[in-house]
C-alpha cells in the first residue's frame, strides 16, 4: 500500500508554463505564496523535501531552490534546522482606508495581540502639538503599543491624543483595537490625512520588532479628525517591511 503523501504542496496542483517568459522560480513562487496568502498553506505547515518538489514538477532542484528562497527573504517562509522549510505567517496587506491595524489583522484571521508598553498624559512637543491642534507643552495622552499577528510582532504604534477626550486602560488597550476604544467612548473618526515612507530600524525598535539594526521599515503617520474636524488622534506607527504592505487602488481621471 503506498505511504499516503504528508507534503501539503501536493494538493496545490502547482504547474509552471516553460512557454511563458516569466522565469520558472518566480512562477512557483507566486503560487506559493498565494497558497500561504489564501490559507491553503497555514502557519506551521511544512513543506516537503526540495527534491521531491522538484522531481514531480520536473524543475531543477536549485530552481526549486531559488522559489522557496524569495519566500524565505519576504519573511513567509522560514528554513529551521533539523525541521525543514516552515510557513512562518502571511504577509499583512493592509487597505488604506479609515480602519485600524487590529481590526485589519482580525479581519484577515491573523490573531492580533497588543503588549501596551506606555500609557500616560504628557506635555505635547512641537510636532504632536501642531498635529494635534494644541499648545505646545499642553497635556496630551500617549500609547505606545507592540502589535503581534500570529504571536509575532508586526508593528511598533505611537499614538497621541488630546488629554481628557476618552479614559484609556491598559488593560482595554490590549484586549482590543484603539479606534474600537475611541468608538465605544462616542468618539466620530471621520477623516484622516496619512503620510507612508520608510526608514532604517535603530536598535531599540529593532530589538522590539525582532528585526537588525539598520533593517528596512515602513513608517505611518496619520492625523484622524472627527465631524467637526477637531484632531481626535496622531499616530507614528512602524511596521515591518517583511511581514507588511500597504494596498493602494488608483483610478484613472475621467
Amino acid at each position: 500500500m503506498p505511504k499516503q503523501a504528508t507534503d501539503p504542496t501536493v494538493a496545490l496542483q502547482l504547474g509552471v508554463d516553460r512557454a511563458s517568459p516569466v522565469p520558472l522560480y518566480f512562477q512557483l513562487a507566486q503560487q506559493l505564496e498565494a497558497a500561504v496568502e489564501e490559507g491553503r498553506l497555514p502557519p506551521g505547515s511544512l513543506l516537503g523535501n526540495e527534491i521531491e518538489l522538484a522531481a514531480r514538477l520536473g524543475l531543477s532542484r536549485p530552481t526549486v531552490r531559488q522559489a522557496i528562497q524569495s519566500l524565505v527573504d519576504k519573511g513567509l517562509l522560514v528554513r529551521r534546522r533539523g525541521v525543514g522549510t516552515q510557513v512562518v505567517h502571511s504577509q499583512v496587506r493592509r487597505p488604506l482606508e479609515l480602519s485600524s491595524l487590529y481590526d485589519d489583522l482580525e479581519t484577515a484571521g491573523q490573531s492580533p495581540t497588543t503588549r501596551v508598553l506606555h500609557n500616560a498624559v504628557e506635555p505635547a512637543g512641537a510636532a504632536v502639538a501642531a498635529a494635534l491642534g494644541v499648545a505646545e507643552g499642553a497635556e496630551v495622552h500617549r500609547v505606545d503599543r507592540l502589535r503581534c499577528a500570529h504571536g509575532e510582532p508586526v508593528a511598533y504604534l505611537r499614538n497621541h491624543l488630546p488629554a481628557g477626550l476618552l479614559p484609556l486602560h491598559t488593560m482595554e488597550l490590549e484586549a482590543t483595537g484603539l479606534y474600537r476604544v475611541m468608538r465605544a467612548a462616542g468618539v466620530a473618526l471621520h477623516s484622516a490625512h496619512q503620510t507612508v515612507g520608510a526608514r532604517a530600524a535603530g536598535a531599540e525598535e529593532g530589538a522590539l520588532l525582532r528585526e537588525h539594526e539598520g533593517a528596512p521599515l515602513l513608517t505611518m503617520e496619520r492625523r484622524t479628525y472627527d465631524g467637526t474636524g477637531r484632531a481626535v488622534e496622531f499616530g507614528a506607527h512602524l511596521y515591518r517591511a517583511s511581514r507588511y504592505a500597504f494596498d493602494f487602488q488608483l483610478l484613472a481621471r475621467p
